[in-house]
């Protein structure tokens, strides 16, 4: 199967899965702060570092890659709407909001980047 195909297939997983983060967390957590798209990032950046690491200690090749870290978590990971949910809420004069909306957004995603990666670094 080509690589894109297994993108497409990734893809296809992952945007429907970060639809589905963003509904549950609207409906469980209703506040003007972007859950949905916060959450979607944030488990997209645990399970990337996890692959990653696995990919490195070649316990993924380039067929689980294609498929997971580029398909799947890069449809459940969506910077562009981090970015206009970001531009809105600076606009919206919330500028306090929107720099702690992006500072807790990079550094909780690197840290737990690091996470995921510590995990497979110690199941491999």
């Amino acid at each position: 199967m080509g690589e894109w195909l297994l993108v497409l297939v990734g893809g296809a997983i992952g945007a429907p899965a970060r639809y589905l983060i963003g509904e549950a967390a609207r409906a469980r957590l209703p506040s003007a702060f972007h859950w949905g798209t916060f959450l979607a990032n944030m488990a997209a950046s645990l399970v990337l570092g996890f692959l990653v690491e696995a990919g490195t200690e070649g316990a993924l090749g380039s067929t689980g890659q294609a498929l997971l870290s580029v398909g799947f978590c890069g449809a459940l990971s969506t910077w562009s709407t981090f970015s206009n949910e970001l531009m809105s809420t600076a606009s919206s004069l919330r500028v306090a909001q929107a720099a702690s909306y992006l500072l807790v957004t990079v550094a909780l995603g690197l840290a737990l980047s690091f996470t995921g990666a510590a995990v497979a670094q110690t199941l491999w």
